[in-house]
């Protein structure tokens, strides 16, 4: 299988811009070919689906916090729980899905997300716990799934495109979240609220099993599933200075974006003077940014700049974006605060199809395992930057220093990457 698939992964070169000798497209690339098109679609709606779930928590937690009778705050670790576990899955996920194939990889992850729904649906706090323990157990496998699914079908002429499409998941996930659960929740319940996307997730699941014959080919059934399941990932973080490079990048952008998006609503109303409606309103422009930015920058990447070039470009957009939010005041323009979040949406919130597309590539043979530790690596800039973030804001009383600091720290990765992209 491995040899296989390093014959069919796509080689972009690392600096074709720069290379006018190096073709950008493979021998293979063929004009004709639609494979990927059918397991892009279902990557796609498994992603949207799985974040939609994890969403759809900390999108009605004042209701689940009143009925609960719990601190609000408390809901806010929902998403910190399934990102926790999550960064366990990834790394050992690459074991299950060269054993049993990443179609029913991902019939698992749709398992777990209807099961975490109907578990939160009983509507006490612990059930609302373990609900997010058992979604992190299966959301880590969704990029390394979905890497190993796409990579060998997708011709190189649109492979940064098809990877930034299927990442477009996430954004889209938090526009529906926002959409469909407070008015669901209004009206019915949001234990209702919850239970009502099982259905689909179902369907997803048992779609999949009339694809996965074909689709999951050349799996290894006797691949141990924990036995240095670690190895690969850190072997590759050892040995590849690139996916070195990526990885530190991933961490500190990741967590970037999660705190744009986590302290955006507070950080304008307290800040710029924004009442909470137009900061909401933001929030979702925030992340309608990001949904055009993925393919957009896909599309960028697969015909005009190299992958690495482009990702540190958006992390100097990053920290542009930051440096300006932490000189918020009610005296701004409110047209140019929107302006500033937009960045940073198009930013911060759109470099994730390029960073799986770059790990998949530099992984080469092993593209799921680098998949995995580039998850992990995401995972683990969400748990720990925001509550840094948070902290720092809170100790100061004001957004000023967590911003700069923001700032710096997307610099220094940008530079990191810029220098290693330039050799």
């Amino acid at each position: 299988m491995r040899a296989h698939a390093s014959t069919t992964l796509p080689r972009l070169p690392t600096l074709c811009i720069r290379r006018k000798e190096a073709p950008c497209l493979s021998a293979t690339d063929k004009t004709d070919d639609a494979s990927h098109l059918a397991p892009l679609l279902a990557t796609l709606a498994m992603q949207t689906l799985a974040t939609t779930a994890a969403f759809s928590v900390p999108a009605v937690a004042p209701a689940i916090a009143r009925d609960l009778n719990l601190p609000g705050a408390l809901i806010g670790f929902f998403p910190a729980l399934v990102y926790g576990v999550g960064i366990i899955s990834s790394l050992y996920s690459p074991s299950f899905i060269l054993r049993f194939g990443a179609v029913r990889v991902i019939q698992a992850v749709m398992a777990a997300v209807c099961i975490m729904l109907g578990v939160c649906a009983l509507g006490t706090a612990g059930s609302i716990a373990a609900g997010a323990a058992l979604l992190g157990l299966a959301y880590g496998s969704t990029a390394p799934a979905s890497a190993h699914l796409l990579v060998p079908r997708t011709p190189q002429r649109v492979y940064n495109l098809v990877m930034s499409i299927r990442q477009a998941g996430l954004p889209l996930a938090g526009i529906l979240a926002g959409v469909m659960m407070p008015p669901m929740t209004l009206a019915f319940d949001w234990r209702v609220a919850l239970a009502a996307q099982i259905p689909t997730s179902f369907a997803l699941l048992v779609a999949l099993e009339f694809v996965r014959r074909k689709w999951d080919v050349g799996l290894r059934p006797g691949y141990p599933l924990f036995v240095g399941a670690l190895a690969q990932p850190l072997r590759l973080l050892r040995q590849n200075a690139d996916i070195k490079r990526l990885t530190i990048m991933s961490f500190v952008f990741t967590g970037a974006q999660l705190c744009f998006i986590s302290f955006m609503t507070v950080h304008l109303t307290q800040s710029a003077g924004f009442d909470l409606v137009t900061a909401g309103w933001t929030l979702a422009a925030y992340q309608g940014a990001a949904l055009v930015s993925r393919p957009l920058l896909g599309w960028v990447a697969d015909k005009y700049v190299a992958p690495m070039l482009l990702l540190a470009a958006l992390g100097f957009l990053m920290c542009m974006a930051a440096a300006v939010s932490a000189l918020f005041a009610p005296t701004w323009s409110g047209l140019a605060i929107v302006a500033v979040c937009l960045v940073a949406g198009f930013s911060a919130s759109g470099f994730t199809g390029l960073a799986y597309a770059e790990f998949a590539r530099l992984g080469g043979a092993a593209r799921t395992e680098a998949t995995g530790l580039g998850s992990a690596a995401m995972f683990a800039g969400v748990l720990v930057l925001p509550p840094l973030f948070g902290l720092t804001a809170t100790a100061t009383h004001a957004f000023v220093l967590p911003y700069a600091a923001l700032a710096v720290a997307t610099f220094a990765a940008s530079v990191m990457v810029w220098r290693g992209a330039r050799r």
